[in-house]
């Protein structure tokens, strides 16, 4: 399943774009270093802060867990830095993780037996209201949208 492409994103620093939920948006933008799974509650925590205002609560975190799911991947999965952008409008929220790894990601069926690990993109999948991967000049992102309902 895939919606609207990801925006390109100049690089720059970290850290959230000035505004409010309210007006017309706010951003978050976060450099993830290579294999610091420490880095997962961070961007969590960011990410409640930025969404403080935004839609009903159980929006919010479904927002967080996917976040943590792609956030996770792209440390586990590579063997580079991540950078996690995410940007909220009145009515939506986008989050984006960029990694430096062509290598696409692989929904995977989950096995009984393989305790939590393969379910990332399985969770994305069934609850963001989009999603996708797309490929850039050097590695990848993948993004997730979900609406912000009636507050």
């Amino acid at each position: 399943m895939a919606g609207r492409s990801p925006t390109e994103e100049a690089p720059g620093g970290d850290g959230a774009a000035p505004g409010g939920t309210k007006g017309g948006g706010a951003k978050l933008r976060r450099t993830l270093g290579r294999s610091d799974l420490r880095a997962v509650p961070e961007a969590r925590r960011a990410l409640r802060e930025l969404l403080d205002e935004w839609g009903p609560p159980e929006r919010s975190q479904t927002a967080e867990l996917l976040t943590s799911e792609l956030v996770t991947n792209a440390l586990l999965h590579t063997d580079h830095d991540a950078v996690l952008t995410a940007t909220v409008g009145p009515k939506r929220l986008r989050v984006e993780v960029r990694d430096f790894v062509g290598r696409r990601p692989k929904l995977r069926v989950p096995v009984a037996d393989d305790g939590t690990n393969g379910r990332g993109l399985v969770l994305v999948q069934s609850l963001a209201d989009a999603w996708g991967v797309r490929a850039l000049g050097v590695g990848k992102v993948v993004w997730f949208e979900l609406d912000g309902g009636p507050a």
